[in-house]
C-alpha cells in the first residue's frame, strides 16, 4: 500500500476533533471546537452543510446507513440527531452527566450508542419519543473513549485500561484488560481481531476470541493525546494518528513502520493527527490535524468520483 497525499481542506471550524466518512465513503463529517458539524465532499473540498446546535465543542459524529441522518455528541453532555437535508436537529438526547466523547449508529441506524466522561454507555432508540435511553451500561470505571458497533456487538474502550465487548444477541459481557488507558478500540475488517490504542504509546493487536496479544506497534508520539487507530480496508496495515503531525502506517504482520505521511507542508506549525478514518471500500484515508483535514489515496485518479 503506497499512499499519496491528495488534498488538504481548511475546515474553518476551530480545531477538528473528529473526521468520519459516511457509509459509502462519498461524503465526510467534521466535528469542530466551534460547536458545529460540517458535511463535506472531501474529493472536491466542498462544504455541503453546517449543523449548529451544540452548546460546546463537538467531539464525534456518525452518519446513518442511508445517509439521511447524522448523530453527533459533544462537551455539552448532549447527543443530537440531525436531518441531513434540512440541517435541523430532530432529537436532543440528554442523559449523560458528563461530556459525550463518542457516538455511533447501530447497523440499521435505529439506535444511537454513546459513551461519556461519566463512565457510561447509553443506547438510545431514535425512533421513539422517549427522552430516556433504553439501556445504560455502567461497567466502565473511567471515561469511555471510543465505541464501535457491529450487527451484534458493542465494543467500548475506556481509560480504566479495559475494553468491553457487549454481545447483544446473548446478553454477554466480555472484558479484556490491556494494562494502559485505552484511547481507541476498533475491529479489524474481518472481525477477528481488535486494534487498541493505549496511553503508553503502544498500539496493541489482540485476538478477539482468545484475548491473545498478536502484535505491538510503536514509534509514534502519543504525548498524552487521545489518538485514534484503525486497519486499512484490506487488513494488511495498522494506521494511527501521532503527536508529530504524521499519519503512521505499520505492516500488520511484520509490525514494521512502512510509511509516515504528512501534508507535505512542514514549514507551518505542526498539529497532532488525532482522528483518522478509512474509506469503507478502499484505501483512502482522512485525518484531522488542527483545523485541517488531510486526505491520502492509493491512486489520485481513483479519488475523483
Amino acid at each position: 500500500m503506497e499512499l499519496k497525499f491528495i488534498n488538504s481542506i481548511e475546515c474553518k471550524q476551530g480545531a477538528v476533533r473528529a473526521v468520519r466518512f459516511n457509509v459509502d465513503g462519498s461524503y465526510c463529517l467534521t466535528c469542530g471546537s466551534d460547536k458545529k458539524v460540517k458535511l463535506w465532499n472531501p474529493y472536491r473540498s466542498v462544504a455541503l452543510k453546517t449543523y449548529g446546535g451544540h452548546a460546546n465543542e463537538v467531539l464525534d459524529a456518525c452518519a446513518s446507513c442511508d445517509s439521511s441522518q447524522v448523530v453527533s455528541c459533544g462537551m455539552d453532555k448532549s447527543v443530537i440527531v440531525w436531518d441531513v437535508a434540512t440541517g435541523n436537529p430532530v432529537r436532543r438526547l440528554r442523559g449523560h452527566a458528563g461530556p459525550v466523547t463518542t457516538v455511533r449508529f447501530n447497523e440499521e441506524s435505529t439506535m444511537a450508542i454513546s459513551g461519556s466522561h461519566d463512565n457510561s454507555v447509553m443506547c438510545w432508540d431514535i425512533r421513539s419519543r422517549s427522552q430516556d435511553p433504553v439501556q445504560t451500561l455502567r461497567e466502565a470505571k473511567d471515561t469511555v473513549s471510543s465505541i464501535r458497533v457491529t450487527d451484534h456487538e458493542i465494543l467500548a474502550a475506556s481509560y480504566d485500561s479495559r475494553i468491553r465487548r457487549y454481545d447483544i444477541r446473548i446478553g454477554e459481557l466480555l472484558v479484556d484488560y490491556v494494562g494502559e488507558a485505552a484511547t481507541c478500540a476498533s475491529f479489524t475488517r474481518d472481525g477477528q481481531c481488535i486494534v487498541i490504542s493505549c496511553g503508553d504509546g503502544v498500539i496493541r493487536l489482540m485476538d478477539k476470541d482468545t484475548g491473545e496479544l498478536l502484535g505491538e506497534f510503536t514509534g509514534h508520539a502519543a504525548d498524552d493525546l487521545c489518538l485514534e487507530s484503525s486497519v486499512d480496508c484490506k487488513d494488511t496495515h495498522i494506521l494511527s494518528g501521532s503527536g508529530d503531525g504524521k499519519l503512521w502506517i505499520w505492516d500488520l504482520v511484520t509490525q514494521k513502520v512502512v510509511q509516515k505521511l504528512s501534508d507535505n507542508n512542514l514549514s507551518e506549525k505542526i498539529h497532532p493527527v488525532v482522528s483518522i478514518c478509512v474509506h469503507p471500500q478502499r484505501n483512502c484515508i482522512l485525518a484531522a490535524s488542527g483545523g485541517t483535514i488531510l486526505m491520502w489515496d492509493t491512486d489520485e485518479n481513483d479519488s475523483k468520483y
